[in-house]
């Protein structure tokens, strides 16, 4: 397999890179049932893996409208990342989609 063209910052096995490669194809066709598991697997073994919470993040806002859960995952992005701009800019637009009484 040969490596990514982006650089691996986050020291993702060829396994990681494999099935988050796998999870983006199944977004991209609308398998978005797919997708989710395969994300929520690789989640349960690397609960704080910054890619990972980014796509289920991303999932959910834009493919699930679940803007709540959207908001919870880039949360969990920031606590690993507290300068994690593109997540702190993603979680304030899903934070808009919200109505709290």
């Amino acid at each position: 397999m040969a490596g990514p063209v982006w650089k691996n910052i986050y020291r993702l096995t060829d396994e990681q890179i494999s099935k988050l490669d796998e999870a983006e194809d199944a977004m991209e066709m609308m398998d978005i049932t797919k997708a989710e598991s395969i994300l929520l697997s690789m989640l349960s073994e690397s609960p704080q893996c910054v890619p990972v919470l980014n796509n289920l993040a991303h999932l959910n806002g834009r493919y699930l409208s679940d803007f709540e859960k959207a908001v919870e995952y880039y949360g969990q992005v920031l606590d690993v990342e507290p300068d994690n701009a593109w997540a702190r800019d993603e979680r304030r637009k899903y934070q808009r989609y919200l109505t709290y009484d």
